[in-house]
C-alpha cells in the first residue's frame, strides 16, 4: 500500500470537504445573527439586537432622516423609529422575514438579503407593506458575527 499516495488522497478531500461544511456553518451563524436582530426589534427594550451590532454600523431606513451612521446608530434608529411612530400614530408594528434570498460569506464578511413584510395600525387602520426587502452586511468577530450595515426597502 503506497501511504504517500493515500495521505495525498485524504488531504485533497479534506480541503475539498471542509470548506464547505465551514461555510454552511457560517451562513447559519449568519443568519442567526439577522435573526437576533430583526427579532428583538418589537421588544420594549432593545439590547439584544444592539448586541449584534458592529460599531460603526450604517443603516438606510424609509422614515428620516433615513440614514444613521456612528458607534451607537443602533440604538440612535430605534430612538428615532419609536418617536415617529408616536407622532404618526403608528401602532403594534410587527415585522416578519421570509426565507433568506442570499446568504453570501466571503472570509469574515457576509452579505444578507431576505424578503420582508411590515404591518402595523396608523391611525387605528391596519397597513401592511408587502414584498419590502431586508438587507445585511455583517462581519465576523472574535465574539461572532455583527452587523455592519442594514437597509430596509420597501416596494
Amino acid at each position: 500500500m503506497d501511504f504517500k499516495r493515500l495521505a495525498n488522497a485524504a488531504v485533497i478531500t479534506a480541503c475539498l470537504v471542509l470548506p464547505q461544511w465551514a461555510l454552511a456553518s457560517d451562513k447559519t451563524d449568519v443568519v442567526a445573527a439577522v435573526n437576533q436582530f430583526f427579532g428583538n426589534l418589537g421588544n420594549s427594550t432593545i439590547e439584544k439586537a444592539v448586541a449584534v451590532c458592529d460599531s460603526p454600523v450604517t443603516i438606510i431606513d424609509e422614515f428620516p432622516p433615513h440614514v444613521w451612521h456612528g458607534p451607537t446608530a443602533c440604538a440612535d434608529w430605534w430612538k428615532a423609529y419609536n418617536d415617529y411612530n408616536h407622532e404618526h400614530k403608528i401602532t403594534s408594528p410587527d415585522a416578519s422575514l421570509g426565507t433568506p434570498w442570499s446568504v453570501d460569506v466571503t472570509g469574515d464578511r457576509a452579505y444578507f438579503v431576505a424578503p420582508s413584510t411590515y404591518t402595523y395600525k396608523q391611525n387605528g387602520k391596519t397597513v401592511k407593506e408587502s414584498h419590502a426587502v431586508f438587507t445585511v452586511a455583517l462581519r465576523r468577530t472574535e465574539s461572532g458575527w455583527h452587523i455592519t450595515a442594514w437597509t430596509w426597502s420597501k416596494h
